[in-house]
């Protein structure tokens, strides 16, 4: 499996609908809405580097109100938290 972190700046007004949109797209398993530099963070999951192309410049690159998109390939994992629980709040 190969991982790779989106950073997504999009349309402000739009960024609920932009993630929801970027999140219903095959190969991208979660998607955070997040404070700082950019609007959203995409976690893509899939089975081969050449798949990453196809999720990210064939689609989520043209989910409209996407202005811009950087991603970074995750080529280590040190750790196998699971995300529900490392981002959840409260409990």
């Amino acid at each position: 499996m190969v991982t790779a972190i989106v950073f997504v700046n999009a349309e402000v007004a739009r960024i609920p609908e932009v993630g929801e949109a970027i999140a219903a797209l095959e190969g991208v398993s979660e998607v955070y809405s997040v404070t700082g530099q950019i609007d959203l963070i995409a976690i893509v999951r899939v089975r081969r580097h050449d798949d990453i192309a196809a999720v990210v410049a064939d689609r989520l690159n043209k989910v409209d109100g996407v202005l811009s998109t950087q991603t970074h390939i995750a080529f280590q994992t040190f750790s196998e938290h699971d995300l529900d629980a490392a981002f959840s709040i409260g409990g």
